[in-house]
Formats: C-alpha cells, sequence, structure tokens
C-alpha cells in the first residue's frame, strides 16, 4: 500500500493503483494552481466514515508507492476522477469504473498511447 503524504506530516494509505490515478487528476488541477477538496471513504478500522482534505498549491504533496513498478492507468476511471475534481464537491474517489485491460495505459507512456 502506497501513501500520499500531506503537508508534510499526514500520512493517508491508498493502493498504488489508486495513487497513480489521484497523482495524474491532482498534478492537472495543481498545474492549473488550482485548490480543492479531495475527499474519500475511510477504511473500517478507522471509523468507516470519511475524509476530506483541501489540496492547494502551496501545501506539500508526496505520493510514496510500495512497488516498484508503475501502474497501468484506467482511462475511463481518470476521466471519471478528473470530472469529479472539477465539481462544486471536489474530488470524490470512486471505485474503479471500465473494463480492466481495455482502456489502460502505462502510466509512463506518452499521452495518446
Amino acid at each position: 500500500m502506497g501513501k500520499l503524504v500531506y503537508g508534510g506530516s499526514t500520512e493517508i494509505g491508498f493502493e498504488d493503483r489508486v495513487l497513480a490515478h489521484l497523482q495524474i487528476v491532482v498534478g492537472l488541477k495543481l498545474r492549473r494552481k488550482e485548490g480543492f477538496f479531495f475527499s474519500w471513504r475511510d477504511e473500517q478500522g478507522v471509523g468507516d466514515g470519511r475524509s476530506a482534505i483541501w489540496v492547494d498549491p502551496a501545501i506539500p504533496l508526496l505520493f510514496r508507492y510500495s512497488g516498484g513498478r508503475p501502474p497501468m492507468i484506467n482511462k475511463k476511471w481518470l476521466e471519471a476522477l478528473t470530472l469529479s475534481s472539477n465539481s462544486a464537491q471536489g474530488l470524490q474517489l470512486t471505485e474503479e469504473i471500465g473494463a480492466l485491460g481495455a482502456d489502460e495505459v502505462n502510466a509512463d507512456s506518452p499521452p495518446g498511447r
């Protein structure tokens, strides 16, 4: 399990595949200097509720992966996450959508492949 390190001290655990998709969506927003809320459902071990953070270009983020290989990127899920990031509620992490395999690209591939 990878970690999103927020503000240099808060560590939030996500599977590497989830983290790779989040890195792309968050990167797109921050490149445009846009702040936004990011929310997700907590694991049962921490109460099974929801959490949210404010993501802003001034707040340091670190995406720390547990595996050495970049996960495949599901384009349909990426599009859904990107759409939610532009909504009034901000980026809401949802379950992965779309057929696995058909809509996936390597995270290291140039755009358009």
